[in-house]
């Protein structure tokens, strides 16, 4: 018969590869539950009275028609809904894939369950593949994993999250329409079960039974399944525990699968009493808390409470005699192990020949070790899943206070026997593995070293070699070669036969020493006694067998750990905080429980799956951040060293001046202090060898590098600390008078200059690059605050598993928003805003300061963006930009809004700009009757330039923030990295060069559509400030009719509101009625810029028609002074003019150059 696995064996085959795809559908599974969306819990109010409406529940089926019909209603629900789609659909579809492929998984076991059953397969019937030891396992774990795969789902991905998941991608995917979607079934497999995971939750009725039971499984095959289990040793793990009181260890496995199958055969848990006594009788004697896929645990008294005959049945195992029993037998144990393991780990005790000689001693040794470890942990330890124990049962509580009684449990002891077991049985599998490689090299030489001393000794018989007083004897002699012939023929291959035959030549050797009285002859002795100790090696080194390895590996199994161990970090962290070099003996627990990424990954690797990788990653990933988890004590008791020395050097030790008296040398050299110092560094630097001991190790599939574990262990502390700080120290109280921006500035430089000395003071003695370090990670957490804070801008939102700047590894922390603002740099960005707002203060532009309107007072000047840059560096400045720019952009947005929706929309404010049209037409005229045809246009519109002054304000505010931003980051980057500047300049001009030659001459070369110089440089420009925001356009726009009519009325109204005086320029008339001049004029600027040129030329004449006609009539009125509105629009003009960088033409091209030079006079 075809071996089962055998490529050709297409029955093996299909069944081979369900059972791989269900392991890696529970990897997927286990991934996916750590990225449930939290909005779908709902837990918030905020999150219900915001997003209620549109997440529903298998309800939304009832009657989808009402939902929509809901939906349609509201147009802010229906733009809500959309963005919600936007930002979940990925993480939604791939939730919708994980529970699809759980469905799809039972429909293609039960369609190989009817091929079988139909003959597709030959020969082949589900009875002759359960015959098959292959094809047993096979059956049996398939059942198995669809039953952890549903326990799974309903334990990590709690049943309403799920309805509302699978409604929302219903909702949101073409799902729908496709005729070959099976979306109903898997709303059926899935629906709530009403199981929660919270400690203490009632557990449904019937469950789990009633929820395996969904999706129809033949009777036939699961109780086939079930009747397998219980009588078979499927996996033969017997004969890797000989001991009897072993047995429940050995059949831990499949106690576990038996388990779960049981559940698809509820009848034999609630009424077969003799199967299930047979059940506990074989699998559950001892033991009551089984691990049933990767540390999931589960506590058989609360498990099968509600089943008649499967209580009764445990009832015998629970008797308190039997617990006492059992709970002794392991403290017992524990306290005989401990010694031993200590003397085996003793240096230098564990040699070849001990080991070869002492194999089953220590293979029972470990198993003993094993099998208490595992029973302690199980039913002592606190379990790292809240599901296993419920506090609030008294039975559960009271078996395991007896428990914990008395084994006399001690966390730390049997840690500390774990580590020693780990320890040991990493030393002996390398020993082995030593000696496997050399096995047939080392058994050649013995074998030829006992030749030759057989040889040399047939040699001194024969009379010619000289030995001491040795007759001639021709008989020994060829007695002798004879020997040494037969020992030349040993075989290697054929190890039995070598090894009795070893035995008789050792046995030989012996009496030919006896009968021949050889023993007065000492040379001859030593010579047979070299021979027999070869010959002896020979046996020993014949004997080294792969299956030792093979039980070892067996035998150390750690998978049922994968959840508890998390319960002894402390125990681990406090140990390692003790005495660092414990950490080498961590390794070897860590890769003990590296084994049981076996277990999912066998059958994922014998059908060469695609899926090895991701599921092997996955495990090794979890593991990984459990290792890192565990040794981030080291990088934290290094910072609270590093705490204590920043306070010494700061505080307590005075600076050494360069020149200073003998005398005083005594009051310098502050030798407490400077102990003090040294011994804290000496702790920091001990730290750093107990990690760098650890060897680079293998964890399943991914390498582990400790200098790099260290240098990520250092950087998440230090991420950890600065964020800290940066969200602690930038909270303002917007009603504190004056801003209390200044100071925490200030505060804020302090504290990172503080962290910053102290990470540079620490850097030699850790061997690490201080400074780079420092840069990359406070650039991530202002990079990453500033995307969480500019999210609000947006539709798309970046969650943190897309953001770049977010990783696993070093995270970096989130805190609850205080105000309006996500994130501190959007709290400082808000209290700039605040405290520089044109209602309230003036902003004088030579003087690059802030004035307040009523107390003229000075608010703030240019200094705060110094300051800024003091305390978070180049990147809080250009973060604070980019964030400026969102806010830019949703101001300009909102303003087209107002424009679209408001005045465009007023039927009065219509006519007026007509009218006003059809006066100034043509534009190179003058306006008869100026004064009144302007003030009445004026007059008609007073209501709709409210918002439209605030908006335009708003933008001009933030682009002279951005403007002092660029000026602070350009100055900053000309001092402190000058050839940057240098060669960004000379880039950016030559690129600016190469562009304007190929618009004059398309021949010329020009950056193609793939390339990304230009997108790149624009981004090192702006960082070192070499850009003008004022010519950046922020929004498409379309065309609007009238619009540079609504903007001249606009500034023509605001005009009066304004004067000139010499020393400041344009200022507002009254301090109630706030207009500043700087914004308003930017903030047009910005508006017009965003718009066709076309635009602002038609603008512009409008302005210089305006001048030259109130002019016109004001000479022929005979009015000597130019009037104020005259004034400012001029004013307007220059200073138009003079942002744009323009040639002053462009205004000459409106008014005539002598109105200019009259204005001059004035000013």
């Amino acid at each position: 018969m075809v071996d089962f696995l055998a490529e050709n064996n297409l029955c093996g085959q299909a069944i081979l590869r369900i059972v791989s795809r269900g392991n890696a559908i529970i990897a997927e599974l286990l991934r996916l539950s750590d990225f449930i969306p939290a909005v779908f819990r709902l837990k918030d109010k905020s999150d219900q009275q915001k997003y209620g409406d549109i997440i529903c529940d298998f309800s939304y089926f009832k009657g989808p028609e009402y939902y929509e019909g809901k939906l349609e209603a509201k147009p802010d629900l229906q733009d809500l809904d959309e963005e919600f789609r936007e930002n979940n659909i990925e993480i939604l579809s791939r939730f919708y894939l994980a529970f699809e492929s759980v469905h799809k998984y039972i429909v293609d076991l039960n369609r190989y369950l009817d091929d079988l059953h139909e003959g597709v397969y030959i020969q082949q019937t589900l009875e002759t593949v359960l015959l098959n030891e292959d094809g047993k396992q096979l059956l049996c774990e398939a059942l198995y994993l669809y039953g952890v795969m549903l326990l799974v789902i309903d334990q990590k991905i709690e049943g309403d999250v799920r309805e509302r998941m699978l409604v929302s991608y219903y909702r949101y995917s073409a799902a729908r329409s496709s005729a070959d979607s099976n979306m109903d079934d898997i709303c059926k497999l899935l629906r709530s079960t009403g199981f929660s995971s919270q400690p203490g939750a009632r557990r449904p009725a019937n469950y789990p039974e009633s929820y395996f039971h969904r999706v129809p499984i033949s009777a036939t095959f699961s109780s086939m399944v079930v009747g397998r289990l219980r009588s078979d040793d499927i996996y033969n793990q017997v004969s890797a525990y000989p001991l009897p009181e072993h047995r429940s260890t050995a059949l831990a496995n499949q106690a576990a699968m038996l388990y779960i199958c049981l559940y698809f055969s509820p009848s034999i848990l609630q009424t077969q009493q003799a199967k299930m006594r047979e059940i506990v009788d074989k699998y559950f004697p001892d033991n009551w808390v089984i691990s049933i896929y990767m540390g999931i645990t589960v506590n058989l008294v609360e498990a099968w409470d509600p089943y008649k005959a499967a209580k009764t049945a445990l009832n015998y195992t629970l008797d308190s005699a039997n617990i006492k029993e059992q709970a002794t037998r392991y403290a017992t144990s524990v306290e005989t192990l401990r010694p031993q393991v200590q003397q085996l780990l003793k240096e230098g005790f564990l040699r070849e020949e001990i080991i070869l000689d002492n194999i089953p001693k220590l293979l029972n040794c470990l198993r003993d070790c094993n099998v208490a470890i595992r029973w302690l942990m199980l039913h002592c330890a606190e379990s790292g899943d809240p599901n296993s124990y419920d506090p609030n049962n008294k039975k559960l509580r009271q078996i395991k206070d007896q428990v914990l009684n008395d084994s006399k449990y001690n966390a730390k002891i049997l840690f500390q026997l774990l580590l020693d077991t780990a320890q040991l049985e990493f030393t002996l599998k390398e020993m082995f593995k030593q000696m496997l490689s050399e096995k047939q090299i080392k058994w050649e030489s013995y074998k030829k070293e006992g030749s030759e001393r057989m040889t040399e000794l047939a040699e001194v018989f024969s009379g010619v070699k000289p030995l001491t007083r040795v007759e001639k004897n021709e008989n020994l002699q060829a007695w002798f070669r004879e020997i040494s012939k037969q020992i030349e023929s040993l075989n290697y291959e054929d190890s039995t036969a070598a090894g009795r035959k070893t035995v008789q030549l050792i046995q030989a050797l012996i009496e030919v020493q006896e009968f021949h009285q050889l023993e007065s002859n000492l040379q001859v002795c030593q010579f047979l006694a070299d021979t027999r100790k070869f010959l002896h090696q020979m046996i020993r080194t014949i004997n080294i067998k792969e299956e030792v390895l093979i039980t070892m590996q067996i035998a150390g199994d750690l998978s049922y750990a994968w959840q508890i161990i998390d319960s002894f970090t402390s125990i681990m962290q406090e140990n390692i905080r003790v005495n660092s070099s414990m950490v080498t003996k961590l390794r070897a627990t860590f890769l003990k429980l590296a084994s049981a990424l076996d277990l999912p990954l066998l059958r994922i690797n014998q059908v060469n799956s695609a899926d090895l990788l991701s599921v092997s990653q996955f495990y090794s990933g979890e593991l990984v951040a459990y290792v890192r988890k565990v040794l981030q004590i080291i990088p934290e008791s290094m910072f609270t060293s590093l705490a204590k020395i920043i306070k010494l050097q700061i505080h307590d030790i005075i600076e050494v001046p360069t020149r200073l008296d003998k005398d005083k040398l005594k009051d310098y050299s502050q030798l407490g202090a400077r102990y003090e110092v040294a011994k804290l560094t000496h702790d920091i630097s001990i730290f750093t060898e107990g990690i760098l001991m650890m060897k680079t190790t293998l964890v399943g599939i991914i390498k582990v590098d400790p200098k790099q574990l260290l240098e990520d262990g250092i950087r998440k502390e230090l991420v950890k600390k600065v964020a800290y700080a940066l969200h602690k120290g930038l909270i303002f109280n917007p009603k504190a008078k004056p801003s209390e921006l200044m100071p925490k500035l200030k505060d804020m430089a302090a504290t990172m200059d503080g962290v910053y000395r102290s990470f540079e003071y620490i850097q030699d003695y850790v061997s690490i690059y201080g400074l780079k370090i420092w840069q990359e990670e406070v650039s991530r957490i202002i990079n990453y605050n500033v995307e969480q804070e500019c999210n609000s801008f947006l539709r798309a939102k970046i969650q943190d598993w897309q953001s770049v700047y977010q990783s696993t590894h070093i995270p970096i922390p989130k805190f609850p928003s205080v105000d309006e603002s996500a994130t501190f740099i959007g709290r400082l960005c808000r209290e700039i805003l605040r405290i520089t707002d044109p209602k309230v203060t003036c902003y004088i532009d030579q003087l690059n300061t802030w004035y307040d309107l009523k107390s003229h007072q000075e608010v703030t000047n240019n200094r705060l963006f110094s300051e800024i840059q003091n305390s978070l560096g180049t990147f809080g400045l250009n973060g604070l930009d980019r964030l400026l720019c969102f806010m830019i952009v949703k101001e300009l947005q909102n303003f087209l809004t107002i424009i679209q929706k408001t005045i465009l929309k007023d039927k009065a404010a219509l006519e007026v700009f007509k009218a006003m049209l059809g006066a100034v037409t043509p534009v190179q005229g003058i306006v008869g009757n100026a004064i009144k045809v302007y003030a009445s246009a004026v007059a008609k519109t007073p209501k709709i330039w409210g918002p439209y002054l605030e908006a335009i304000m708003k933008v001009g505010q933030m682009q002279i923030l951005r403007q002092q931003i660029a000026n602070e980051l350009n100055y900053s980057c000309k001092f402190d990295s000058k050839h940057l500047a240098a060669a960004l300049e000379n880039l950016n001009k030559s690129l600016l060069a190469d562009i304007e030659a190929h618009y004059q001459d398309p021949s010329l070369p020009y950056p193609k559509e793939d390339n990304t110089l230009l997108y790149e440089i624009a981004a090192y420009l702006e960082a070192a400030g070499i850009h003008n925001p004022l010519n950046k356009i922020y929004i498409t726009t379309k065309r609007l009719p009238f619009f540079p009519i609504i903007n001249f009325l606009f500034i023509i109204a605001h005009l009066p509101k304004l004067q000139y005086s010499r020393n400041q320029g344009m200022t507002c008339r009254k301090s109630t009625d706030p207009v500043d001049w700087p914004p308003l004029v930017l903030g047009l600027l910005t508006l017009l810029k965003q718009f066709h040129s076309r635009y602002t030329q038609q603008f512009l004449a409008l302005i210089g028609q305006f001048i030259r006609s109130i002019m016109e009539q004001c000479t022929s009125q005979k009015i000597a002074d130019m009037p104020s509105d005259v004034v400012g629009a001029l004013m307007f003009l220059e200073d138009y003019v003079k942002y744009t960088k323009l040639s002053r033409k462009v205004a000459e091209a409106h008014v005539p150059s002598f109105i200019f030079d009259e204005f001059r006079t004035i000013l």
